[in-house]
């Protein structure tokens, strides 16, 4: 499974990746920012997005828009500090197939 990482926070990213680089048949892509994530996007076929909601660029919402819009087969799923409904509505209106808080047990990133 080919998965973007688009987040901005160094350590974060970095943690996500590792906890995902260590299932089986996951290949991880990082993106620092939304812009980053973007041109991953234009450029390669993931199965899935995984994003960020607020970052520099274009947000994780914008993103999910995008793939929304172009029609790409990638799955989009928003993790975040931000629980707000306004977002998790949203998110909902552009196709995101997860919604996980961070602060979320990692198993449930798995799973998702």
């Amino acid at each position: 499974m080919k998965i973007l990482l688009a987040e901005d926070q160094a350590m974060v990213r970095g943690a996500l990746a590792a906890l995902l680089g260590m299932e089986k048949g996951f290949e991880v892509t990082q993106a620092e920012d939304g812009d980053k994530a973007l041109q991953c996007l234009k450029q390669n076929t993931f199965d899935i997005l995984l994003t960020d909601i607020e970052m520099p660029g274009r947000s994780g919402l914008e993103l999910a828009q995008w793939v929304l819009q172009h029609k790409i087969p990638t799955k989009t799923i928003i993790i975040t500090t931000f629980g707000r409904a306004g977002y998790i509505r949203r998110a909902i209106d552009m196709g995101v197939s997860g919604f996980l808080l961070k602060d979320s047990p990692s198993d449930e990133l798995i799973q998702a």
